[in-house]
């Protein structure tokens, strides 16, 4: 089992860069595959992008392809989830999910294939 923070965000300006950090609690976060997720207000959640629990593998949604990267250090137990480019479109709430990927290499981008997740963190893009 594992809980997760999300941290930064806030509110920023079209075109500004900002970072989002996930931390895991315990001694097994390395064995989790870590998720992001955006939902804006009054839509669905969406997928962000992910990494595998190496670190070494990350898949994008199509809206963060080129804009956004996702990085990890186990040994400080956190995720980061770096956005550049920002638009008012990525305003949200943004969340950090982990699933545990067994023998499986593919990165999975639907809500229910992660098992723990985080509070969120708000991100204001203004215009």
């Amino acid at each position: 089992q594992v809980q997760l923070q999300e941290s930064g965000g806030g509110l920023v300006q079209a075109g500004a860069s900002t970072r989002l950090a996930c931390e895991g609690s315990g001694r097994t976060f390395s064995r989790y595959d870590i998720g992001w997720f955006h939902q804006p207000p009054g839509k669905d959640r969406e997928f962000v992008g992910a990494i595998s629990r190496s670190g070494g593998k990350t898949f994008f949604g199509d809206a963060a392809k080129g804009r956004f990267t996702i990085s990890r250090e186990n040994a400080e137990n956190r995720v980061y989830l770096q956005m550049n480019s920002l638009k008012p479109e990525d305003t949200g709430v943004y969340s950090c999910a982990a699933t545990d990927p067994g023998q499986s290499t593919r990165l999975r981008d639907r809500g229910f294939e992660y098992q723990y997740w985080g509070q969120g963190t708000q991100v204001t893009v203004s215009s």
